[in-house]
C-alpha cells in the first residue's frame, strides 16, 4: 500500500516528536491529515505548513485523549467532516520517571489512559471501515521498552509492552485481508519526551546509551514505510535491534536489573 492523495491519515499526538515528523512524511507522500493533539495552536502551524508545501488537506482536530469520551468525539467529529480513515497512526503517549509507589495516581492513570486505552479505542473504532473497504494501516508507536520490564519507569515499559504485544496480535488476526497494524519501536530519540519524563534525572540519557539515540526525521521514515509494507515490528535502529536481541536472550529478572541500574538517578 502506498500513501496516496486518496488516502487520509489520522495521527495522534502530532503537534511534535515523532507524531510531527510522522506527519511530514505522510504529507511528503501526499497523504491528506487529520492532525489530532491538545495543542490547536500547534496543530493550525503545522497544518498550515504541510498544506503549503505539499499541498494536502490537513485537517486539525484539538483533544484531550486522556478523556473518557475522547473515542467517540474524534469518531464523531472525523464522520461530521466527511472524512475517512485510511492510515491511523496512534502516536500520542508519555512517560514519567520514579518509583512506582511514588509516583501521582492521576499521572498513572492518565498515563494509561493515553498510551493504551485510546490507542485501542481508536484501533477499535477505524479499523472495521477499512476492513469493509479492503485496505488500510494501522501504526502503533510502542518503543524497545516494551520487550523488557523498566524500573523507575514501569507504568511506562508496562504499557509499551501492551501496545507491543496488541498489535503483534491483531496484525496477525489481519492476515489475508490486505490490512496490517505495524509496531514502530524506537529506543531514545531526540525530542521533547525526556524533559517531561524527567529521563534527564536518570543515566540512561549519557553514556554508551546516547549512542542509540536516534532523530524524529529518521525514527518517523522507518515507522512510515514499516507501515505502508505491512510490516508487524520495526525496531528503529541497528543499536536498538541489537540491544532488543540481547536483552531477549536473557531471564527477565536479569534483565529487570540491568535496566535498574542502567536507569538510576544520576549522582548529584
Amino acid at each position: 500500500m502506498t500513501a496516496q492523495r486518496t488516502s487520509t491519515a489520522l495521527v495522534t499526538g502530532a503537534s511534535s516528536g515523532i507524531g510531527k515528523g510522522i506527519a511530514r512524511q505522510l504529507a511528503a507522500y501526499g497523504a491528506n491529515l487529520i492532525l489530532v493533539a491538545r495543542s490547536e495552536g500547534k496543530l493550525r502551524a503545522l497544518a498550515d505548513e504541510l498544506s503549503r508545501q505539499h499541498g494536502v488537506r490537513a485537517d486539525v482536530i484539538a483533544a484531550d485523549l486522556s478523556h473518557p469520551e475522547a473515542g467517540q468525539r474524534l469518531e464523531d467529529e472525523v464522520g461530521a467532516r466527511g472524512l475517512q480513515v485510511d492510515l491511523l497512526v496512534n502516536n500520542a503517549g508519555f512517560g514519567g520517571f520514579s518509583e512506582f509507589f511514588q509516583q501521582d495516581p492521576n499521572e498513572i492513570n492518565e498515563m494509561i489512559a493515553v498510551n493504551v486505552t485510546i490507542l485501542t479505542d481508536l484501533t477499535r473504532r477505524f479499523l472495521p471501515p477499512m476492513l469493509e473497504r479492503g485496505r488500510g494501516r494501522v501504526l502503533n508507536v510502542a518503543s524497545t521498552a516494551g520487550f523488557i520490564p523498566g524500573p523507575l519507569m514501569a507504568v511506562y515499559y508496562a504499557t509499551k509492552a501492551y501496545v507491543l504485544s496488541f498489535s503483534e496480535a491483531v496484525n496477525e488476526e489481519l492476515r489475508g485481508t490486505g490490512l496490517s497494524v505495524t509496531a514502530l519501536c524506537p529506543g531514545p530519540v531526540d525530542t521533547g519526551f525526556q524533559d517531561v519524563a524527567t529521563l534527564n534525572e536518570s543515566r540512561l540519557m549519557s553514556g554508551l546509551t546516547r549512542l542509540a539515540v536516534l532523530d524524529v526525521e529518521t525514527v518517523a521514515r522507518i515507522g512510515v514505510d514499516a507501515m505502508l509494507r505491512g510490516q508487524g515490528v520495526a525496531v528503529a535502529g541497528v543499536a536498538n535491534r541489537m540491544q532488543v536481541s540481547a536483552f531477549r536472550m536473557l531471564p527477565r529478572a536479569v534483565a529487570a536489573r540491568i535496566i535498574a541500574g542502567v536507569q538510576a538517578r544520576r549522582e548529584a
